[in-house]
């Protein structure tokens, strides 16, 4: 009898860019770059590195439709990449998940904890978010656990340094985070 390997379906994560092209978020004013492009570039980075898990990005049309566009791949986990402003001042790291989902919850430090330890900023923790706070949408609405990465403040100079020149260290966070997450889902 001849051994057959069995056709295991990937696990698969949806990573979501925030904001759009035409709604970029917050921004780094030395620089110009800003969430969205950062965001995007950072995605396709991460996903080149990941090969047995299937990910998508995904993009906002309209953030009201976001959660039903991201529910339509239906994907295992969730990953919404952000960056965090403020007033040029605040620093740190910190993952947002909804305040009812242990495994989001669970997934949130796994991320952090990943993040925290590739780039060296503060380590804001995870929080809770509820439906009424921001994010809180995406967090709720969506059908499998979901996330909200917010690495550093883009708007806080040494923060979007420490981010680039850690680049690369901040991307493996992201790869080793979404293998071992795959593999509690």
């Amino acid at each position: 009898m001849k051994n057959e390997k069995k056709d295991v379906e990937m696990k698969k994560c949806a990573l979501v860019i925030g904001h759009k092209k035409n709604s970029a978020g917050a921004s780094n004013e030395a620089s110009g770059i800003d969430e969205f492009t950062y965001n995007d570039a950072l995605a396709l980075e991460i996903e080149a590195q990941i090969e047995d898990i299937e990910v998508q990005r995904i993009y906002r049309r309209t953030y009201e439709t976001l959660p039903s566009d991201i529910n339509g791949y239906d994907p295992d986990f969730i990953i919404s990449l952000h960056c965090n402003a403020f007033n040029t001042q605040a620093s740190g790291t910190e993952t947002l998940y909804y305040h009812k989902s242990t495994r989001s919850k669970e997934i949130a430090e796994i991320l952090n904890t990943k993040i925290v330890g590739a780039l060296g900023l503060k380590d804001r923790g995870i929080k809770a978010k509820s439906v009424e706070d921001r994010g809180g949408y995406l967090l709720k609405y969506t059908n499998a656990p979901c996330v909200i990465a917010e690495p550093f403040f883009i708007d806080n100079e040494d923060d979007f340094t420490t981010a680039n020149v850690n680049r690369k260290m901040l991307v493996e966070a992201y790869v080793e985070s979404i293998k071992e997450i795959a593999n509690i889902v």
